[in-house]
């Protein structure tokens, strides 16, 4: 359980790449996408930091 913690930031991470990559590929990219992957990615990296300072 505790390696599902210690990944999951970067489980986000991934899903915000995820939804400013798909856009990308279908030529519908608006501002609304960007702003909203930009704020997961960065909560994915925030989680990141302070979950892996939380488990060890």
């Amino acid at each position: 359980m505790n390696n599902l913690f210690k990944y999951l930031g970067v489980i986000i991470l991934l899903i915000g790449v995820a939804i400013l990559v798909i856009p990308a590929f279908l030529n519908a990219v608006t501002n609304t996408i960007l702003l909203s992957g930009l704020g997961v990615i960065i909560l994915g990296y925030l989680a990141h930091i302070f979950l892996n300072r939380k488990l060890e």
